[in-house]
């Protein structure tokens, strides 16, 4: 278990082959943060093959004595990918924000983790801690109720789901200040399985674990169709992005809860783009990191956007 004594947010910047220096050193300079604040989890020759920072912050050095091949998949890559959130998750940052990695470099280095949130969950986590995938655009938030899965394999419970949103809830209060948030719970099948003709997951599964939410407080919904579920929170980003009010006489959700990664994933990147959040929570400190990956094909040319960086960095301060 991790002693978290420093007052320091801890910024890793991701695949030295991609472009999360690069946005890392942008969002910094944007944001004119206090230096006292920040430590970087990096490498000297990196940063400075990537650009210029305008401030001096404490840097803990990860080794990386190779050539750096920007927009190629490498296991030293891989390797100091690894290592960065590893050190990150070491020594008691308060919260950790993360530049995206690949995790095929991180297969090559050897290290199965199908995303930094594995490797959160490995050296973070205690006492039946899991960590979760939250993502975020202002009011507009998604909690998977499974990670980085393939669809043939996913195996929800009503324990997995009841437990996981329990965790949520719990979540919302400490971080939002929301004591009682309203959640809406996804169909797993077309159309919310229509009464078990397209699927039973809702039937076996989901229904069952909503009885039993319902019961211990929760305010979340029966399982609904997805397809439509997303329609005013996207509204209501657009709305409030402008700066009015949305006015609907439907209900306004705390939190979407998606069974998988691509059911929630997609709706919130096609309204918000770069400024998603993912945000890890269940473990001790927050974890953030932009909503997207590492851009192999723009590493290097400097015209990479620090949108989601800045958002990731903000949501921490």
């Amino acid at each position: 278990m991790v002693d978290f004594k420093m007052h320091k947010i801890a910024i890793t910047t991701g695949d030295p082959n991609g472009i999360g220096a690069e946005i890392t050193i942008k969002a910094l300079n944007a944001l004119d943060l206090n230096p006292q604040d920040v430590v970087l989890i990096s490498n000297k020759k990196i940063l400075d093959f990537y650009g210029k920072l305008d401030k001096e912050y404490e840097i803990i050095e990860i080794p990386f004595n190779f050539e750096i091949t920007a927009g190629e998949v490498t296991a030293e890559s891989g390797e100091f990918s690894f290592q960065s959130v590893k050190k990150a998750c070491e020594i008691g940052a308060r919260a950790i924000v993360t530049a995206p990695v690949a995790k095929n470099s991180l297969y090559l280095a050897g290290h199965k983790f199908n995303g930094q949130t594995e490797i959160l969950q490995k050296y973070l986590a205690h006492d039946r801690q899991l960590a979760e995938m939250l993502f975020l655009a202002n009011n507009f938030r998604v909690l998977l109720l499974t990670r980085h899965v393939a669809l043939k394999d996913i195996n929800l419970t009503k324990d997995l789901v009841v437990e996981k949103v329990l965790n949520l809830k719990e979540f919302f209060a400490k971080h939002f200040g929301i004591e009682n948030p309203k959640f809406a719970l996804c169909g797993f099948n077309p159309h919310a399985g229509e009464d078990g003709i397209l699927g039973r997951e809702e039937i076996e599964i989901l229904s069952p674990a909503a009885n039993e939410l319902h019961k211990k407080g929760v305010d979340i919904t029966k399982p609904l169709p997805a397809d439509t579920l997303f329609v005013d929170a996207a509204r209501e980003y657009f709305t409030s992005s402008l700066g009015e009010k949305f006015e609907t006489t439907r209900p306004i959700y705390d939190c979407y809860i998606a069974n998988y990664h691509d059911q929630g994933l997609i709706p919130i990147k096609t309204v918000a783009g770069d400024k998603t959040v993912n945000m890890t929570i269940g473990l001790d400190i927050i974890r953030t990191s932009p909503g997207h990956g590492t851009a192999f094909d723009i590493a290097g040319k400097n015209i990479a956007d620090e949108t989601g960086m800045i958002e990731a960095i903000k949501a921490v301060m």
